[in-house]
């Protein structure tokens, strides 16, 4: 009696597992900044708040922070989402959204940002650059 009601209680369990994934889809997608808000100039030791401002595609498309990348003095930023991958998703034609990036400056001569705004039509990818000075 013992081993057949072992054997229903592994039946069970194994059937009511199971090995699709019921949770939401989604994946990363890098946006192209439209524009940015940057100081002229900087001070060692400050923090700044540079305001990057990208269109939103679609009410499945959420802001999951920025793709940073530095290279001495030479930073490389984008705008990341998340993407869910949903059938009941809305696009969105003129939905800017504006997210601020905080900087903080710990070195002396100048910096180079380079804001990714998409490709260009040989699939180069294509910067909005500023160099800004620090005293």
């Amino acid at each position: 009696m013992k081993k057949i009601i072992l054997l229903l209680s592994v039946l069970f369990l194994f059937n009511s597992c199971s090995l699709e994934d019921e949770s939401d889809k989604f994946h990363y997608e890098l946006l192209p900044i439209e524009s940015v808000d940057i100081p002229a100039e900087f001070t060692l030791g400050e923090t700044y708040n540079i305001t990057i401002r990208y269109y939103r595609p679609s009410t499945c498309h959420a802001f999951d922070g920025f793709y940073y990348e530095k290279d001495l003095n030479t930073r490389t930023i984008a705008v990341q989402n998340v993407v869910f991958e949903q059938n009941n998703c809305t696009n969105l034609t003129e939905t800017l959204v504006e997210q601020n990036l905080e900087f903080y400056v710990t070195s002396n001569g100048s910096y180079i940002f380079k804001f990714w705004q998409g490709t260009n039509d040989a699939g180069e990818d294509v910067f909005l650059e500023y160099e800004i000075p620090v005293n």
